[in-house]
């Protein structure tokens, strides 16, 4: 008799703290967050952006931290280009991935995960994105989800290998679906910095940085005047890589390589969860994006090897 009620209370421990771990992963949100954008500026340096003490190509971004919050020690700890920076942002994992479109992630985004348990929304996660290449970010090759579960895209001029489009095109229509069609969750890419780059135009990289700046600015200002939009919804600016310090290989012309300067990214974030005005010393990288996504949406993300940034939450 004693054995039975041995047995039994040690099958009820047990069965508590199997319950009280799970309960981790898919306890409901209790975050305000009910939409998220990510805004990937393409190629930008972080000594030109935040590094930058006179700030004067991300006046709006500058001005918006009394809103939200800086991560100043965000890294790039993988392939530093722009289809493996993508990927790491949306699945939580770094891949040394084709960076010319011609090969799909391994694991799936979060935009996936995400229409997976709200299959009626599935119209409101988009990629959106300058470069076509980066339409691969919809899916992944692992057998549970390959074609499943797919976010709309808006790549390139119209999709995989039509080559890419002008930035402002790419604004215009984030800013018609916004208007129109209820984003709640979105990836969009602007490629001016990282365009200029290449091609060795300084003044061209500074004058994408602050383009895209104002892009974001009308973007946020987009989001405060709709009521569907106001108070509950989360934007984070980040970067995919950055570029060569001075006196690397050629230069800021390319990236690629593990120097501080195509590691050293942004993080900046608005929304109702998040705290003001704070600026966070911490480390953290790409891979804790989507993490960080899917606590304020209540999503459990078992494939992502990140971690919540939640010293940046209220």
């Amino acid at each position: 008799m004693k054995a039975k009620v041995v047995l039994v209370n040690i099958l009820l421990f047990s069965l508590t703290l199997l319950y009280s771990g799970c309960s981790k992963d898919i306890s409901p949100t209790v975050y305000k967050t009910k939409n998220v954008i990510i805004v990937v500026v393409d190629g930008a340096r972080y000594s030109e952006t935040w590094g930058d003490s006179s700030h004067q190509y991300i006046s709006n971004r500058y001005i918006l931290l009394s809103q939200g919050v800086l991560c100043s020690n965000f890294h790039n700890n993988g392939v530093t280009a722009t289809v493996p920076g993508h990927t790491a942002i949306c699945t939580g994992n770094y891949e040394n991935i084709n960076n010319g479109g011609m090969e799909y992630p391994t694991y799936p985004s979060f935009l996936q995960y995400w229409n997976k348990i709200n299959p009626t929304l599935a119209s409101k996660a988009w990629v959106i994105t300058t470069k076509d290449k980066l339409q691969v970010l919809s899916d992944c090759t692992d057998s549970l989800w390959k074609g499943k579960y797919i976010p709309n895209t808006d790549c390139g001029n119209s999709g995989l290998g039509t080559g890419y489009r002008d930035d402002s095109t790419t604004f215009q229509s984030t800013i018609d679906k916004l208007s129109h069609q209820q984003i709640q969750l979105a990836i969009i890419n602007f490629k001016q910095p990282d365009a200029a780059g290449h091609a060795n135009d300084s003044l061209g990289y500074l004058q994408g940085i602050f383009d895209t700046d104002n892009y974001i600015g009308a973007i946020w200002q987009q989001i405060q005047n709709d009521v569907n939009y106001k108070d509950k919804t989360t934007l984070i600016v980040t970067n995919d890589h950055g570029r060569h310090t001075p006196g690397v290989s050629n230069g800021f012309v390319s990236h690629g390589d593990q120097c501080e300067g195509c590691k050293h990214i942004e993080f900046f974030a608005l929304g109702p969860d998040f705290k003001q005005n704070y600026i966070s010393t911490k480390p953290y990288e790409q891979i804790d994006i989507p993490n960080t996504v899917s606590e304020l949406l209540g999503i459990f993300m078992p494939t992502s090897k990140g971690k919540v940034m939640k010293d940046l939450f209220k």
